[in-house]
């Protein structure tokens, strides 16, 4: 091996990794497609996925890592993306009849918003998802695991614009499908202001871009914030009404509030975050074994895709809490 392919191992096989992670985290570990319980599917999907939200996922952790950005700026621009993606790229924001899933109307009504034609619930459920799972989360965990300069960029110039690429043609191709075979589609209003909030969300992220002081207080064990990161998001997804929806913004919204305040203590570690993080996954992968898959899956496959999945996240969680832990070599 010549001096450059040891020089670019060390950076390519972590991007690599979050490139194939973002994908499994954001569509295989709830288990709700069709593709459940198909081996070759999924790879293949995992593949296709690492360019729709592996790209920007590395888009995000290497803007962020250049730029001084802390984890509240990484989940601004998450956000921002996942607005991008369910607003403008796939437009299941603002469907009534998406992809003919037959409990759609079930889920968007209840909280529908008619003067701007969007769902309180799936609001929360894909822009939230989409910044928890699609993104943030892969980052926490690839990072966590790959202890060596963690705050380092790990592409390089042709490295992003490959990147960048790789995303805008997945864009381009989901949104050339969703034309070809969606009746409903976004307005041109709807676009613009999907677009707006992702270029206000981003603006945002770099106006708080500041080192807050940290103060001694007490903080949770990391380990405690595993089980109750993943009740209450689990918690807050059992009810697609108005009430499930304040439920949600009470527990999301009283969890965010503690995380900001224990974040400003001196005992607020890495292994804090990689624990929110591990709870976020455990949310998603423990109720796929209950979740209906769309179309026709059989049991025996779709059972058997849960407990993969579940083993993948208690794997890769286990791991980066132990690389976190301050037992762990320096970074």
């Amino acid at each position: 091996m010549d001096q450059t392919a040891r020089t670019a191992a060390p950076r390519l096989v972590p991007a690599i990794g979050l490139a194939l992670l973002a994908p499994v985290c954001a569509e295989l570990l709830s288990g709700y497609d069709d593709t459940t319980g198909h081996p070759v599917v999924l790879v293949f999907m995992v593949l296709v996925g690492a360019a729709l939200y592996g790209a920007p996922a590395l888009l995000i952790r290497e803007t962020a890592r250049r730029t001084g950005l802390g984890w509240p700026g990484v989940l601004l621009l998450a956000a921002a993306l996942g607005i991008v993606q369910a607003g403008i790229i796939d437009q299941s924001l603002f469907s009534t009849d998406y992809r003919g899933i037959d409990y759609w109307a079930a889920m968007t009504e209840p909280t529908r918003i008619d003067a701007l034609g969007i769902s309180a619930i799936t609001v929360l459920t894909f822009v939230g998802g989409h910044m928890a799972w699609s993104f943030t989360a892969p980052i926490v965990i690839v990072e966590a695991i790959h202890t060596r300069g963690p705050q380092r960029p790990w592409l390089r110039a042709p490295g992003l614009a490959v990147t960048a690429l790789a995303y805008l043609a997945a864009a381009y191709f989901v949104l050339r499908d969703h034309y070809a075979n969606e009746t409903d589609h976004a307005s041109p209003a709807q676009l613009t202001g999907a677009a707006a909030c992702a270029a206000a969300l981003i603006a945002l992220a770099f106006l708080l871009r500041r080192n807050p002081i940290r103060r001694p207080r007490r903080v949770p064990p990391a380990w405690a914030l595993v089980p109750a990161s993943a009740a209450a998001i689990i918690a807050s997804t059992v009810s697609y009404s108005w009430t499930g929806f304040a439920l949600a913004a009470v527990l999301l919204g009283g969890g965010a509030v503690a995380v900001v305040f224990w974040s400003r203590s001196t005992a607020w570690t890495p292994r804090h975050v990689v624990a929110l993080a591990s709870g976020a996954l455990y949310a998603v992968v423990l109720p796929s074994f209950i979740t209906d898959p769309i179309g026709e899956v059989d049991p025996v496959a779709k059972y058997a895709n849960n407990a993969v999945m579940t083993l993948l996240v208690i794997a890769l969680t286990w791991w980066a809490m132990r690389r976190s832990s301050p037992e762990a070599a320096p970074r």
